[in-house]
């Protein structure tokens, strides 16, 4: 394996050879000179750091004793021994650090949101040593992106290129804060594109063997021109130390995010509503359990299920399809079908084309959010609850003698998994208030995140209409 101390040695070994082509260097043997972008990227990469205050939570704690003394015997449902209680604890305060790339001169950095994620004080070090307070915009968890801020004027910053032209094989430098090195590079190649390693909601990663590490988070991926092509998300370790290679998330996706944080507060995200896979993930399961699959293609995002009231629906997309291709661009795989929807908003129209019994069709269709409309969402309130919901039918309100409702239709990983609640739940009343709208639930989530006891009190009914009670504890 080439250490990436030896890779920066050749870049620099071969500066004198070089000559210079609108920013990027290259010799007749066909070797590269990275310091224009390094001096391009270096000032425009800052340190963030971040400090947690300690916090009262509320946990569930595992009682040896259960109600032993109550009902010793379990009589009454309830056995001794084993049981659980829920009890305040006081987490102790932290601190991390990270990086962040600053894409405009008045101050807007990007990073990941994993990052700032909890952050209750957040410090910008920029390289010639200057300090500034940051606040965040926006945070996306579903990319793993986050937008902050800093009050200044005149400051360094990266110009954002196009990561769809990145070509497997170009060079690349990473740069960044690992292990609170300040402003470090390092230099490899695009090793792959529209990569899935399934971390996120959504992703699309350029993989790249420039070493990335543990305080790498947030920094930027930068080509020979000099410009911003990435944001460094993660390494791929079985140690948690760079390991060969390392990921980001292309500028592709990042731009749509900056744009939505910055004009909505939260991500515009637009669905085709279904549920999918690399159809060459589907036909090898399928020959591994003795099966053979001829789907027309080897290429494509195979179909396992179409959500009613979606976009693909409208299409007449059904469960077995392959979709090959959206918006005019070829999907091989999934990482590519989720990186041109990323760029898309609920309303926007486009055209999908899919093999259907391996007759190829297009249809032009309308996205759609979540809800099953093309509102749009004014705030990232409900990301951390991990749930999409909608209002109850008229029929749900009759068959249940309730006049209001949410209905949880899809649960993803966040507060409510963690709470127990699961799909098909029917929240009736959040802290007492009652829930008749999606703004209903958007505001009161946003009341107690901002209280002293940002706590979740859920009541509603389960698919069998029983009474349940939820606490949500949102820290």
């Amino acid at each position: 394996m080439i250490k990436s101390n030896t890779i920066l040695g050749v870049a620099v070994c071969v500066t004198a050879l070089s000559i210079s082509l609108n920013g990027w260097s290259a010799s007749p043997a066909g070797l590269v000179d990275l310091t224009y972008a390094a001096e391009k990227a270096v000032p425009a990469v800052v340190h963030i750091k971040v400090k947690t205050n300690s916090q009262t939570r509320m946990v569930e704690v595992q009682d040896p004793w259960g109600d032993f003394f109550s009902d010793p015997f379990g009589f009454f449902g309830n056995p001794g021994g084993g049981g659980s209680q829920r009890r305040q604890v006081q987490t102790p305060p932290r601190e991390a650090s990270g990086s962040g790339v600053i894409i405009t001169n008045d101050g807007y950095i990007v990073t990941n949101n994993h990052v700032v994620d909890g952050a209750d004080e957040i410090t910008v070090t920029l390289n010639d040593n200057r300090e500034f307070a940051a606040r965040i915009i926006g945070t996306d968890k579903t990319t793993d992106l986050a937008l902050i801020k800093v009050d200044s004027k005149n400051l360094p910053f990266l110009t954002v290129g196009d990561s769809d032209k990145l070509k497997v094989g170009e060079w690349v430098i990473a740069v960044g804060n690992p292990f609170n090195l300040n402003s470090t590079v390092t230099a490899g190649i695009v090793s792959a594109k529209a990569r899935s390693l399934y971390a996120n909601g959504v992703e699309s990663f350029i993989q790249t063997d420039a070493a990335i590490n543990s305080g790498n988070s947030g920094g930027a991926l930068v080509n020979t021109n000099g410009e911003l092509v990435g944001i460094n998300a993660m390494l791929y370790s079985q140690t948690g130390s760079y390991a060969g290679y390392g990921f980001a998330i292309p500028t592709t996706i990042m731009n749509k995010v900056v744009s939505d944080l910055r004009e909505y507060g939260t991500v515009q995200r637009a669905l085709l509503a279904i549920v999918g896979q690399d159809a060459h993930n589907y036909i090898d399961a399928q020959k591994a359990k003795g099966t053979e699959v001829d789907l027309g293609t080897n290429e494509g995002v195979y179909v396992s299920k179409v959500e009613d009231n979606g976009a693909a629906k409208a299409a007449g997309v059904a469960e077995g399809d392959v979709i090959v291709s959206l918006d005019g661009k070829k999907v091989s795989k999934m990482a590519e079908l989720q990186e041109i929807l990323a760029n898309k908003r609920p309303g926007d129209k486009v055209k999908i084309g899919y093999l259907h019994n391996k007759s190829k069709k297009e249809q032009t269709v309308t996205l759609k959010n979540a809800q099953g409309n093309t509102d749009v969402v004014k705030t990232a309130d409900l990301d951390v609850l991990g749930v999409n919901l909608k209002e109850i039918s008229d029929t749900q309100k009759s068959t249940l003698n309730i006049s209001y409702g949410l209905e949880v239709i899809k649960v993803n990983k966040g507060k409510m998994q963690e709470a127990g609640i699961t799909k098909g739940f029917i929240i009736t009343k959040v802290n007492d208030e009652a829930m008749k709208s999606l703004s209903d639930l958007q505001r009161v989530v946003k009341e107690a995140s901002t209280s002293n006891e940002p706590v979740l009190i859920i009541q509603g009914l389960n698919p069998a209409g029983v009474k349940k009670y939820f606490a949500v504890q949102l820290n």
